[in-house]
């Protein structure tokens, strides 16, 4: 079955609440989250899925010179970063976009989804 990556994004600076207005309602979907979370394994689509901590932490690590350089922070510049995913199985891209809804209504906030690569479709891509 094909997976596909559902990634989650949202501001640089967390606010008090993760971006949230109020603490009821991160605590409501972070609720929400858990019951599509619990769907996703019940239904056999759930392979992993995390939560990301703040950009501020992240290292950009370039290993293609002679020796690697470590900077801080993430790679590119944005507004918003990559705050949590969940990796899925779905039968075709309908219904991981079906599943992608219910977790972005979940989790309240937009879900991108895109596909993993596999050998066919490399395979496609190079012969196409």
């Amino acid at each position: 079955m094909p997976r596909y990556l559902l990634s989650v994004y949202g501001p640089a600076e967390r606010p008090k609440f993760g971006g949230y207005p109020s603490k009821e309602q991160m605590l409501q979907s972070f609720a929400d989250t858990g019951v599509f979370n619990d769907k996703l394994q019940a239904e056999g689509h759930f392979v992993f899925a995390d939560g990301l901590a703040e950009v501020s932490t992240a290292t950009t690590v370039d290993g293609r010179g002679e020796a690697p350089v470590f900077t801080d922070g993430p790679y590119l510049e944005a507004k918003e970063y990559l705050g949590g995913f969940w990796v899925i199985e779905a039968a075709d891209l309908d219904e991981a976009l079906a599943l992608a809804a219910e977790g972005s209504k979940a989790c309240g906030g937009a879900v991108e989804v895109r596909p993993f690569q596999t050998e066919e479709s490399m395979r496609e891509m190079l012969e196409g």
